[in-house]
């Protein structure tokens, strides 16, 4: 039986008047924006960014001027990082084969990978700049085969950011677009004069973009439905409590929602990362204790199980976003887990390498959505379509006598018929309807 050192007593989804007041929000948006396009999109930018450039798109001089603007470590840290995203991505791609087979003489089946035509990334910034979302949306885009991907970030406190601008730049983004917020994703899903419809969004955001994209869908195809960000660590008694307790700290820093979870077969471990934590928010100097704090205290939780098969269980059920494995044998939780966004083994590896620089995709499934997808990746920009062709009279002929026969059984006679034809032109089958 599980024992709570910690328990959550908050709600990661929130009320559901607030939830509602979202949706009503953001429907309003849409709609306005449906209407009347580009007047709409600088009326909502200027009321909730007080952004109203001459035009929201950044011409090729602008860009080159804003990324002289940033500092020569953080291009070179930038483009490291990309190439890191870039040579996963590419090896994503690569294990993607198209095929043709004969299935039997004269039947052809084949199978290809055709890339989205028009990619929208949206690049938050309402509490960050976060860069590391243009190297995961558009640099995996790019390796996809996207021929046009379409970026958008907001304003941060009136400014452009010029560090995300040049993210996005080096990453491949065909146009750019200092534009945030529902305004920026109902813009690319329904097109206006000046910024182009497109066939997919990708990206995080806040509740209000989250709730764009779900309002959309269908629309245009959309990545994930995200949530808050989630950690869990699995630790034994080897484990380190100070590392835990750092690692945890890292995660509930992005929000004030962001659940923390350690499951641990170590009491001590687990009491000791409890205090490790609360110095760590209340004792060092922290910039973003206050909102961690706010995290932790409504939404962290540390378990105590009796083994590790407990573990891997208790894990796989609450499937969060980011699994970190402190244990004796942390490659184990290949073969005991199976419900995780992303997967980070040992002490030497943690969540901020996978946020921010290691190179596999941050945009993960939340709110236990691991266990029916996983998060963002090179698949996820293309159609896997499939493709037919019958080049023997025989063959035709005899799928046109099994389809017949198969449609008839569900009583499809229009289906049938089309089976029919073929059986009739070419074994010479005879039907009363075939005159």
């Amino acid at each position: 039986m599980p024992q709570y050192l910690k328990k959550s007593t908050g709600s990661a989804a929130g009320s559901t008047a607030a939830q509602e007041s979202v949706t009503a929000t953001v429907k309003s948006v849409i709609a306005d924006i449906r209407l009347n396009g580009d007047a709409a999109v600088r009326t909502y930018s200027e009321k909730f960014d007080k952004w109203s450039p001459h035009s929201f798109k950044l011409s090729q001089s602008e860009i080159e001027e804003i990324i002289a603007t940033v500092p020569e470590q953080t291009l070179k840290d930038i483009k490291e990082v990309q190439a890191n995203v870039r040579t996963f991505a590419q090896a994503q791609r690569d294990s993607l084969k198209d095929f043709e087979i004969e299935i039997r003489p004269g039947v052809h089946l084949g199978q290809k990978n055709i890339p989205i035509n028009a990619v929208g990334a949206y690049i938050p910034g309402g509490r960050y700049p976060l860069l590391a979302s243009a190297h995961m949306t558009i640099v995996t885009a790019k390796v996809a085969g996207v021929p046009n991907v379409i970026a958008c970030t907001p304003p941060i406190a009136g400014q452009i950011p010029s560090a995300t601008v040049a993210a996005m730049h080096f990453a491949g983004a065909d146009s750019i677009y200092i534009l945030g917020g529902v305004q920026a994703v109902a813009a690319m899903a329904a097109g206006t004069p000046t910024i182009p419809k497109v066939d997919f969004i990708a990206g995080p955001g806040n509740a209000y973009v989250a709730d764009a994209k779900r309002q959309l869908f269908g629309e245009v195809g959309i990545d994930l439905f995200a949530g808050p960000t989630e950690i869990l660590i699995v630790a034994d008694e080897t484990a380190d409590p100070f590392t835990i307790a750092t690692d945890l700290v890292s995660q509930a820093e992005h929000g004030p929602d962001t659940p923390a979870v350690l499951i641990t077969t170590s009491s001590s471990v687990g009491q000791k990362s409890i205090e490790y934590v609360n110095q760590l928010l209340e004792k060092s100097n922290l910039s973003t204790a206050a909102l961690a704090k706010t995290s932790w205290d409504a939404f962290g939780e540390v378990v105590v199980v009796e083994s590790l098969d407990e573990a891997w269980k208790l894990a796989d059920e609450y499937a969060s976003e980011h699994v970190q494995i402190f244990t004796k044998e942390p490659r184990e939780a290949l073969r005991e887990m199976s419900n995780y966004g992303a997967l980070f083994m040992g002490e030497r590896t943690c969540v901020s390498f996978g946020d921010k620089v290691i190179g596999t995709n941050h945009v993960l499934p939340t709110r236990k959505a691991s266990r029916y997808t996983g998060g963002l990746w090179v698949g996820k920009y293309l159609r896997t379509v499939t493709y037919q062709e019958v080049s023997d009279e025989k063959a035709s002929g005899e799928l046109g006598r099994l389809c017949g026969r198969a449609a008839r059984a569900e009583l499809f006679e229009g289906h049938a018929r089309s089976g029919d034809l073929r059986a009739s032109r070419y074994l010479g089958d005879k039907f009363e309807w075939i005159q």
